[in-house]
């Protein structure tokens, strides 16, 4: 499955066993038009490669109605009453050298058809019917992985599209603070902000000389106690961006490394004076009263952000109300969901 082309050994060493110009491995999802077709053998002049783009387009013989683990003939496959299979045959496969074929379907049960043949000039005889039929089973085996290990990939880029999207991801760690592995996204937080950087031998190094102390004391006691407690450390207010650390508590895997702790890594693409810029653009506040809804979104009350933004309470309490007005917002906690749920957070 790690092969590219994908088993581009295996069909060598099938033809070269049975002999066959040609050998092709065919498959594609049940009821899908979409094919996957690999393939060993010399290539196709450019002669018939048009002769069969601008006649046939599309291989006539009938794959579908093939029963599940038999060996066909290219007899039993062409109806000889149909003209245009008969057409096909003697003008295209003859033309590139294939007068003797045998073919097999295997089914997968997640879904998955497949069609192995070898096809030549020679006599492709029963010898070769026996090794496919004794190959068929390590083939619903290999697709079966196939079709698992593709699906798994497509899980992990949903999922890591969906952490990059809410600036969210994680890495896990050696006892040595080195970087094991991560989510794709997290390089662009190392590159967005300076508080946090992939150091030399991969370690995670934090901007701030206490926290990277903190994080190195802290991962050394996670590799002698896979129970340790959990803890959150703050790594930057503006941008906020913070991050988790946990022990690894599965170390059955093996690795080059072993993984001690994993962190969890959150952040803010934008700095608050970006959000309130947004702020203003968005619902029309006044940048004065932008400040005060971003403070009351980060989860502070009104008398903390007055303090904090240096208002009295009075004037903070006259600035909730007309932020209230200009956001279509019922109360605080409203105020705080129309602005996280805004599409500032697509931002």
């Amino acid at each position: 499955m790690f092969e590219q082309p994908l088993w581009h050994g295996f069909l060598e060493r099938l033809r070269a066993r049975t002999g066959a110009t040609y050998v092709s491995l065919a498959f594609r999802p049940i009821d899908e038009e979409r094919i996957v077709e690999l393939y060993s053998g010399p290539p196709m002049s450019r002669q018939m490669g048009r002769l069969f783009d601008e006649k046939y387009v599309r291989d006539p013989l009938p794959y579908r109605q093939m029963r599940e683990g038999r060996i066909y003939t290219m007899e039993e496959l062409l109806n000889t009453a149909d003209a245009f299979q008969q057409a096909y045959r003697d003008e295209f496969l003859k033309g590139i050298g294939v007068t003797n074929m045998r073919l097999m379907r295997v089914s997968e049960p997640s879904g998955i058809d497949a069609w192995l043949s070898c096809a030549g000039g020679r006599e492709i005889g029963s010898a070769v019917s026996a090794l496919l039929t004794a190959l068929a089973s390590h083939l619903r085996i290999a697709l079966r992985t196939f079709v698992a290990f593709e699906r798994e990939k497509f899980r992990s880029s949903v999922t890591s599209e969906a952490f990059g999207r809410l600036n969210f991801g994680w890495l896990t760690l050696d006892a040595q603070c080195r970087i094991i592995d991560m989510t794709p996204n997290l390089e662009q937080i190392f590159q967005r902000s300076s508080v946090l950087r992939r150091g030399r031998y991969d370690r995670l190094m934090p901007a701030s000389p206490a926290i990277d102390r903190e994080l190195s004391t802290l991962v050394k006691s996670f590799a002698a106690d896979a129970e340790g407690k959990p803890r959150a450390i703050n790594l930057s207010r503006d941008p906020l961006i913070d991050m988790l650390i946990r022990p690894v508590q599965d170390r059955s895997l093996s690795a080059q490394s072993l993984p001690v702790a994993i962190a969890y890594i959150s952040g803010d693409r934008w700095s608050q004076a970006d959000r309130c810029d947004q702020l203003v653009d968005l619902f029309g506040l006044l940048p004065s009263e932008a400040r005060f809804a971003w403070a009351i979104a980060q989860g502070m009350t009104i008398a903390e952000a007055a303090e904090d933004l240096g208002l009295t309470v009075e004037t903070a309490r006259n600035y909730s109300k007309k932020i209230y007005a200009k956001t279509g917002s019922r109360g605080q906690a409203e105020l705080v969901r129309n602005i996280l749920t805004s599409v500032l957070a697509l931002a």
